[in-house]
């Protein structure tokens, strides 16, 4: 749909559904650090970036916030400007709305629908997305009302730093795993798990033997990355021809900002993006005078 591209939410919508590894994630979720945002590996320290948002989603890393209204006096009136129609008591709780209504609203469209209900049937779509696949919360049955108004104008959506309100999610859903079940949190967390396999694709060869979401598998991922992490971590993963290939040249339009220090907003979530600690994902190699103390010696990092 021409709208979906125009909205920046194109490429998301390639995405395949992927089964989760929960015994996988929660090996990955005991290596986070809440303070600083990055896992501790045996090879260094290293995170989800705006560069694998940008590169695994396509969605836009830099401009205005995701934030505004997040309550709302008159949910019907919203629903029926922007969606052109309302889910009514049954479908809508408090500020969310349901997927099965969002389905039917965008999985329905006949082949004389108006530019109108094609706008809305855009809009329905990408809630969907952005509750079913990108921002999903645990129970992963329904988004928040406080994304439609971004969605008003389907020419704008663009504008807005989707990708690093993505990751400010996932941010701080792996801060709460950590005092958590990782089955209980929301978050990006295929995103996370392919994050994972790319770096680490000695993972990817357990996961095919091992049972899916077993809690007992949970000890051998921890030992397969305590003893080959060090080594087999790669640190750039999309530089091999066979990604920089499929890759399209917009997904590296905002590549100047992958490595700042800034905060990423996500409405009242607000998280601290550290690209600066983790540089050796972005090829860059540290200088000789990271290699000395203060007394002007060599010494080993």
């Amino acid at each position: 749909m021409p709208y979906l591209e125009l909205a920046g939410f194109g490429s998301v919508t390639q995405i395949r559904y992927t089964v989760l590894r929960f015994d996988l994630l929660s090996a990955l979720v005991k290596r986070w650090r809440p303070e600083t945002h990055t896992f501790h590996f045996p090879c260094g320290k290293c995170t989800v970036t705006l560069e694998d948002v940008a590169l695994q989603l396509g969605l836009p890393i830099d401009g205005s916030p995701v934030t505004g209204l997040s309550a709302f006096t008159d949910p019907d009136a919203l629903f029926y400007q922007l969606l052109g129609d309302s889910p009514g008591d049954g479908e809508s709780y408090f500020s969310g709305v349901q997927f099965t209504w969002l389905k039917a609203k965008y999985g329905q469209l006949s082949t004389t629908a108006t530019e109108g209900e094609l706008m809305c049937a855009a809009r329905a779509y990408i809630m969907h997305i952005i509750g079913g696949e990108i921002m999903p919360d645990a129970s992963n049955d329904k988004v928040h009302l406080m994304y439609l108004p971004l969605l008003a104008d389907l020419s704008t959506v663009s504008s807005y730093s989707w990708g690093s309100a993505v990751l400010a999610v996932l941010y701080r859903e792996l801060c709460r795993a950590t005092d958590s079940k990782v089955r209980d949190i929301g978050g990006c967390l295929s995103l996370l798990q392919s994050w994972a396999l790319y770096r680490m694709p000695f993972l990817a060869s357990w996961s095919g033997r091992l049972g899916i979401g077993q809690s007992y598998n949970v000890p051998l991922y921890r030992l397969m990355i305590e003893q080959y992490a060090r080594d087999g971590f790669i640190w750039t993963p999309y530089r091999t021809l066979e990604i920089t290939a499929v890759v399209p040249s917009s997904a590296y339009v905002h590549s100047y900002i992958w490595c700042t220090n800034a905060p990423i907003i996500n409405f009242n979530m607000v998280e601290w993006y550290y690209g600066d600690r983790v540089l050796r994902q972005f090829a860059c190699e540290v200088g000789e005078v990271h290699g000395k103390n203060k007394r002007g010696k060599l010494v080993i990092d």
